[in-house]
């Protein structure tokens, strides 16, 4: 069976708000999360490379890493059992004694998960040695496969030309490096880091991108982590009910609420000029949300 994904249920959602306004510009979100409800935004535009060659290698199982939250472990293991191939899942950190939503639906979906404490996380060419016949991912799906899969991501933002700005949320810098490959060279890419203090981003996204895109106008964020990874203080909570109510848009914790909050920041502050056309990439991915207690969030 493959996997079956929607690419027809993209939209380009325009934001209609005082403060954009205000400052003429216009803001419209790229919604990716709409796809599929597992295989949710960018995961099926990274995973699907890699994937096509683990099934033209005839490879045994795919193996990859996360943390308990990840949404990438989760599209992973929808992935393989779909498609008929064997999963794993290193996990960081230690197993604990109640596995998160998360994890149990990747065990749902048939992944093996083998958790490691964190700083044997950090050396995954000795993990990867203690298993046969496995294609491996990395975290996030970083590399050039899944640069090569993001960079057709823009083909689906209606007008995608028009644009003077696009916004994304950054984790490890695979989608942003594939959007700034196919973006126009009048065209501004903003990363916003969704980890405290994680400048290694920087030389990261320049890993991944080809000399003639070196140039290109980029560049990452590191304000609006709120404290730091999935950290979600009330401000944020309450930001992300009122982006529901008002615009029916979901957010989620850990990506897609940050990179929100901060496009509506640099467009008051004007770091991003007025009378900018803005695209903020909609990445999908809610699980970091099912850490939170029931009734938190309105949607």
């Amino acid at each position: 069976m493959e996997v079956s994904i929607h690419l027809e249920k993209i939209i380009t959602q325009p934001i209609e708000v005082n403060w954009l306004h205000s400052n003429n510009t216009k803001l419209n979100v790229l919604r990716l999360d709409l796809i599929h409800p597992v295989i949710s935004g960018n995961k099926w535009f990274k995973l699907k490379y890699y994937l096509a060659t683990a099934l033209a290698n005839k490879s045994a199982s795919i193996g990859t890493f996360g943390g308990a939250y990840s949404n990438h472990i989760v599209a992973v293991a929808y992935a393989c059992k779909t498609s008929g191939i064997n999963s794993i899942g290193i996990i960081r950190g230690e197993e604990p004694s109640v596995l998160s939503d998360t994890l149990l639906d990747a065990k749902h979906y048939g992944m093996k998960l083998h958790f490691v404490n964190r700083a044997a996380y950090r050396d995954t060419e000795i993990i990867k040695q203690h298993f046969e016949d496995t294609y491996w991912i990395e975290e996030g799906g970083y590399g050039t496969e899944g640069v090569k899969g993001a960079a057709e991501i823009l083909a689906f933002a209606k007008n995608s030309q028009n644009y003077s700005h696009i916004i994304c949320a950054v984790g490890t810098g695979t989608m942003m490096a594939g959007i700034i490959q196919s973006a126009q060279s009048h065209q501004t890419i903003i990363g916003i880091s969704t980890m405290k203090g994680n400048f290694a981003l920087h030389e990261k996204v320049k890993n991944l991108l080809d000399d003639k895109n070196q140039n290109n106008k980029y560049k990452i964020m590191h304000e609006y982590h709120f404290g730091g990874y999935a950290k979600h203080p009330s401000q944020l909570l309450q930001f992300m009910n009122e982006t529901w109510q008002h615009q029916q848009l979901p957010t989620d914790i850990v990506y897609t609420a940050k990179a929100f909050y901060a496009t509506k920041q640099m467009i008051l502050e004007n770091t991003i000029p007025k009378g900018s056309n803005v695209l903020m990439i909609h990445s999908g991915g809610l699980q970091g949300n099912r850490s939170l207690p029931d009734n938190t969030l309105l949607f």
